[in-house]
């Protein structure tokens, strides 16, 4: 097999991408007070957005020291940030996982995206809005289902129409 000059960049973005989750993973769980749910939020979407993930923990998530993160959060436009790689998070893990899963089945496309739909959707609902969430939320998962359903749907919608354009 002959290597294209593209597939250079891809190599070398996937190790970029891979390197950068590996530090925010590692930044994360040993030195960020977040809570779970935004720690795997950020390392995800770092996996998948490469470097620019990683300056986007850094600028809006990584505390510059120690006790801070309270402070250096409040700002409206990283807790708006934070609100998205949450909600990315998610619903982009279900969809990636779906699309993984059709392909391989070898599902037509119309299949494909009611799926992808779907488990993007009780991905992000089920996992990381009512599970994650809940010390935040208090109450039970079932409470939290029924609470985070439509902004959920809501959310995921806007994502898939922006996704198709």
């Amino acid at each position: 097999m002959i290597l294209q000059p593209i597939d250079f960049v891809v190599y070398a973005w996937l190790l970029i991408a891979v390197l950068s989750a590996v530090y925010v993973a590692y930044d994360q769980f040993r030195n960020n007070p977040e809570a779970p749910v935004m720690k795997w939020g950020f390392v995800l979407v770092t996996l998948y957005m490469g470097p620019v993930g990683l300056l986007l923990y850094v600028m809006s998530d990584k505390e510059p020291a120690p006790g801070t993160h309270e402070q250096f959060v409040r700002p409206l436009w990283k807790q708006g940030v934070g609100s998205t790689v949450h909600c990315v998070a998610g619903d982009a893990t279900g969809i990636i996982l779906a699309a993984a899963v059709t392909a391989l089945l070898g599902f037509p496309m119309w299949v494909d995206v009611i799926v992808e739909y779907v488990a993007g959707f009780l991905f992000g609902l089920l996992i990381f809005q009512s599970l994650f969430t809940r010390e935040m939320m208090g109450g039970t998962y079932a409470q939290n289902v029924r609470r985070s359903f439509i902004p959920e749907l809501l959310s995921m919608t806007c994502m898939m129409a922006a996704w198709r354009r």
